[in-house]
């Protein structure tokens, strides 16, 4: 026996243009039948959360699935798989498409070339459905909106949960992101932790979906949009501060990265704090309090 519920969706042209959309979404529990052999025209997700089974690749190989574990099925691929018949499993799965499927794919957080996934948790992906299952009510005017973003929150819990990824991210992405404003080229980066350049490479590319040097370079960036809007830094120094000793050449590659000069950037988002900004993250459900009626918001003091 087996229960099954499921719903799926046609968005217009104009909801396809937001670059992902939600096409289907089901939540299925027990001895499912059989998937397959089929080929699809879109991807597919499915989250095993509880019991086993099994996958096979188009050239006959079996694999053995078990909870939690993801399943990808890509457009193009011919795919087919099942539950246990005598434990079957649960499972969630969630239908999309869209060009931004193209860039999430460069980017590591759908693997073609790996069809079964192990997860170390399968609690984040099942919210995320949630919320897809929720929004998918009949007559709900939000319903494309609310699905395609579901989406993009579902390939981002199932990338974090990964079973070959530490709770905490990538140790050597720490470490990048730590030693991130000393000049140091990738070669010099990549001897800290005896690795190859190209070792190196491989290790970012598939922690982070880019090379060590944008991975750097949007660390820098970002800290130096930082310290443009909450200080009087000169640029000269701000470039310092994150690791650039040529000034001239920080503000072209701001320049060219962001889409505007160091100096535009602050005109358009300088707010001096003083004391600096915090380095807390606010809890969302206990916001800092305003003084009084009418005052201004109280911020975290700065280091």
């Amino acid at each position: 026996m087996y229960h099954t519920w499921m719903r799926y969706f046609t968005p217009s042209p104009a909801h396809h243009r937001l670059g992902l959309v939600c096409l289907g979404v089901g939540l299925q529990y027990g001895a499912l039948p059989t998937v397959g052999p089929r080929t699809l025209d879109h991807h597919v997700a499915v989250v095993i959360t509880a019991g086993r089974g099994w996958y096979q690749t188009p050239d006959g190989r079996r694999t053995t699935v078990t909870a939690p574990a993801l399943l990808w099925v890509t457009p193009g691929v011919p795919h087919h798989y099942g539950p246990d018949p005598d434990t079957g499993w649960d499972e969630c799965f969630v239908d999309f498409t869209g060009p931004a499927a193209t860039t999430y794919t460069e980017l590591g957080y759908i693997e073609p070339d790996r069809p079964v996934v192990p997860l170390s948790d399968a609690a984040h992906a099942r919210t995320a459905v949630g919320r897809i299952a929720r929004a998918a009510r009949r007559g709900n005017p939000l319903l494309e909106v609310e699905t395609a973003a579901a989406v993009h929150e579902l390939l981002v819990a199932l990338r974090r949960a990964r079973a070959d990824m530490a709770p905490d991210g990538d140790p050597v992405l720490q470490s990048l992101a730590r030693d991130a404003f000393q000049p140091l080229s990738v070669a010099e980066h990549a001897a800290r932790h005896g690795m190859t350049p190209a070792e190196l490479r491989t290790a970012v590319r598939r922690g982070a979906g880019c090379s060590p040097k944008d991975y750097l370079l949007g660390i820098r960036l970002g800290r130096a949009k930082e310290l443009l809007a909450a200080t009087e830094l000169p640029v000269a120094a701000v470039a310092r501060r994150v690791g650039y000793d040529d000034p001239a050449y920080f503000s072209r590659l701001f320049t060219r990265r962001v889409g505007t000069a160091p100096v535009r950037f602050r005109e358009q988002q300088g707010r001096t704090v003083p004391g600096g900004w915090s380095n807390t993250v606010p809890d969302p459900d206990d916001p800092p309090m305003l003084r009084s009626p009418g005052a201004t918001i109280e911020r975290p003091r700065g280091t």
